[in-house]
């Protein structure tokens, strides 16, 4: 890699241009430049790249598939909404020198790595930006600027001190390691020092029975406490001496608390946790909302990317609109609308090669929707085409083995994809003989179509026999005999669902019909979500891919609430927050109240809960560290950081408090303010910590964000890693808490 390779870069079936690549001695930078004229295009940096995917797992790269076999491309995706980068190398073997040597830095196996990692790519990164003229030193002038940059607003005469005392050459410039020097003492944490020295003897280290001390006393670490002191030692000491005292010193102390061990986050249930032998219909379910659409729901454009992005981010329900193209051949798109389209095949291909990468837990649905256009019918052959390209994980047979519930379990469910949609009759009918069964109504509302399907679902007695043939008409028999378990029927009411229905069946609401259920009937959802699937979507005036809160969706227990993926937002940040736990397999066990059919629970009246009474959450917020500045803000400018803490559950439990501001320093603010929550149901509630720029007159700027479900909280010191506006890590940035539970 260090040597250079000449590979093709592909923006389209068109464009495709031989550029050189090459990492830089830093490791972490890599530049490209033109063949023909040897000029440098660009570069970027390692710690920019979110991950590596191999072949043809790009719309791009799909469309020069027959010219460029897959064990030659691979895509580089980058952070944020910056474009992918679309390679093809001379030989697989390059391909496969370029793909693991960049997983190998972009994910490093441990964490002090990735600390160290970060350390000193963030370091590199301001002496760049520092050193204008770009002769390998900064003085003092720069060093000021710096400052501004890195939004710290420092007293003159401070900032000299800490820049004298880093110049050991006395040159009146700083260089390499004296850089560093000057950056450690800069972002010396007093408030970390202060606590490791209240349990420290010595004030210089901690000994292994203080370290113990501290993490039953202060983490609430109650079992197996001395092994986990040990092998904090031996992963966060730097010095080989410490470790082979069993000592921690106050840099190996830092580490730990910044890593994953002193998350927020509790990192057993980063891992799968939960048990995954239930039925579905006990899980919250990631899903999704026309999810091959990345921009607007009318004109925007459909693209494999939109599947590829939302199977990486743990979505496992997803949407394909299927409709008549041209030449009979199916295709992809958001029906009656001006959404551009993509063909049916280059979806499934990219589901049969995608849906496993993050894990193995089902796709509960494959949400098939074939419908037809006024001047075209969705054939039997453009059905057989489609059936012909699903890939081999489809369910098209009856696996469960639970008799009459019907109901399989993602572990029975485990690497399958089932398909949802219309079937003629039901699951039964399907197993035991042919039956009539009324059409179902559509998901989404796609004009005059939709209300002619709302007006045949009504249709009752003689009318249903016709309605049913016209069905049949327009439904191919082949793809209905593939829908199993998930059978798509009209909610007709919750005692009507009770009489007739089936666990194998699945209603679609939109998102203000399940509001009216949930204030009129709010028991009632919750009982009938114990034993059935409901889906919730988006109201079709969302024409801009804005999102409803699905929180009171979950209240009830509503298993697949789906929603835009690629609008970013509070919304998504709640998705993001409540699935990032059970390996992020995008399934989360719904609590045992939510899982009894006769349960009393109703999320208007938290008194229905069964348990204990309310807990009380206390947050202390101590300190922030390199906050990143808004963006596009004025050269100079300094952020004025605050915290809001937010509550999303039932209603009772719906809060938010906030600290006070503090003035010109997105570097190191100290907030030491306590914020108090009561919860009712700490079962259902989310916690987000937002960070804002304050401003008087007008309305504050987001700066970062974190959400977490209340039950993977860890008590104690803990830092939590900032996110931005659309879920990526922006390193170094966090928070630094102390949290408190009781009953």
């Amino acid at each position: 890699m260090q040597q250079g390779t000449l590979m093709r870069k592909v923006k389209s079936k068109s464009w495709k241009k031989q550029r050189y690549f090459k990492l830089q001695e830093d490791c972490m930078t890599i530049w490209y430049q033109s063949k023909r004229t040897g000029k440098t295009e660009s570069a970027f940096s390692i710690s920019d790249v979110e991950t590596v995917r191999e072949g043809h797992q790009s719309e791009v790269l799909q469309s020069v598939a027959e010219e460029f076999p897959p064990e030659r491309c691979f895509t580089i995706v980058f952070y944020g909404r910056r474009g992918n980068l679309d390679l093809v190398a001379g030989s697989a073997e390059e391909a496969q020198c370029w793909v693991q040597g960049l997983r190998q830095l972009i994910e490093p196996r441990s964490f002090p790595l990735t600390f160290a990692l970060v350390f000193r790519t963030w370091i590199r990164d301001w002496f760049q930006k520092a050193d204008k003229n770009k002769d390998g030193r900064t003085n003092f002038k720069e060093v000021q600027r710096l400052l501004k940059m890195m939004n710290v607003d420092m007293n003159e005469d401070h900032a000299l001190r800490l820049f004298q005392d880093a110049d050991k050459s006395e040159s009146g410039t700083l260089e390499g390691e004296e850089f560093v020097l000057f950056y450690k003492a800069l972002t010396q944490r007093e408030e970390v020092l202060s606590l490791f020295q209240e349990f420290s003897e010595d004030g210089k280290k901690l000994t292994l029975l203080e370290l113990v001390d501290f993490l039953r006393e202060e983490q609430l670490e109650n079992e197996g406490t001395e092994e986990l002191a040990m092998e904090l030692i031996d992963k966060y000491e730097p010095s080989e001496t410490a470790r082979a005292r069993h000592v921690l010193s106050a840099d190996g102390f830092l580490m730990y608390l910044c890593s994953l061990e002193g998350s927020i986050f509790n990192p057993q249930h980063r891992a799968l946790w939960q048990d995954m032998s239930q039925p579905l219909c006990h899980y919250f379910i990631s899903s999704s909302h026309n999810t091959y659409l990345i921009e607007d729901q009318l004109r925007g454009h459909s693209s494999i990317e939109g599947y590829i992005r939302a199977l990486k981010r743990g979505c496992r329900c997803l949407e394909v609109d299927c409709w008549d193209g041209p030449n009979g051949e199916p295709v992809v798109y958001h029906g009656h609308t001006f959404t551009s389209k993509i063909p049916f095949r280059e979806v499934v291909s990219t589901l049969g090669k995608t849906s496993w990468g993050n894990s193995s837990s089902p796709l509960p649905s494959m949400g098939m929707s074939p419908a037809s256009s006024h001047h075209q019918r969705y054939g039997q052959s453009t059905a057989m085409q489609g059936i012909s390209v699903l890939p081999r994980s489809a369910v098209r047979t009856r696996i469960c083995s639970q008799g009459a519930s019907l109901s399989p379990t993602p572990q029975e469910l485990k690497h399958k994809i089932l398909l949802k949609g219309k079937k003629i009759g039901r699951l039964e009918d399907t197993l035991d003989g042919p039956g009539d069964e009324a059409p179902d109504v559509s998901d989404d509302d796609n004009g005059a179509e939709a209300e002619e399907e709302r007006r045949r679902a009504k249709v009752r007695g003689t009318q249903h026999g016709s309605a049913l043939q016209k069905d049949k008409e327009t439904l191919a028999q082949a793809l209905s005999d593939c829908v199993i378990y998930c059978k798509n029927v009209p909610f007709r009411g919750f005692q009507e669902a009770r009489s007739h229905s089936r666990p194998s069946e699945i209603s679609s609401l939109s998102e203000a019909k399940a509001r009216k259920l949930i204030r009129d009937e709010g028991n009632e959802f919750v009982r009938h979500n114990a034993w059935q699937l409901t889906r919730i979507y988006p109201s079709g005036m969302r024409t801009d891919s804005s999102n409803y809160s699905p929180q009171e969706m979950w209240n009830v227990g509503c298993q697949i609430v789906a929603l835009n993926f690629q609008t970013a937002g509070t919304e998504m940040d709640l998705c993001d927050g409540l699935f990032s736990q059970n390996g992020c397999c995008g399934y989360v066990l719904k609590p045992p109240f939510m899982r009894d059919k006769e349960t009393l629970f109703n999320p208007s009246d938290p008194s229905s809960r069964e348990g204990l009474g309310p807990i009380t959450l206390t947050i202390q917020v101590i300190s922030g560290q390199q906050l990143p500045k808004v963006a596009n803000s004025k050269e100079g400018a300094i952020i004025d950081p605050l915290v809001r803490v937010e509550i999303y559950g039932v209603p009772a439990d719906q809060a938010h408090q906030e600290t006070k501001y503090i003035e010109n320093n997105g570097f190191n603010p100290r907030w030491d303010e306590t914020l108090q929550f009561q919860l009712h149901v700490p079962e259902l509630a989310l916690i987000r910590f937002v960070v804002e720029d304050y401003d008087k007159t007008s309305r504050n700027d987001f700066v970062g964000q974190f959400t977490l479900a209340f039950a993977n909280i860890k008590p104690g010191y803990r830092h939590i890693h900032l996110l931005s506006k659309d879920g990526t890590s922006i390193p170094p940035s966090s928070l630094f808490v102390h949290i408190r539970i009781t009953e």
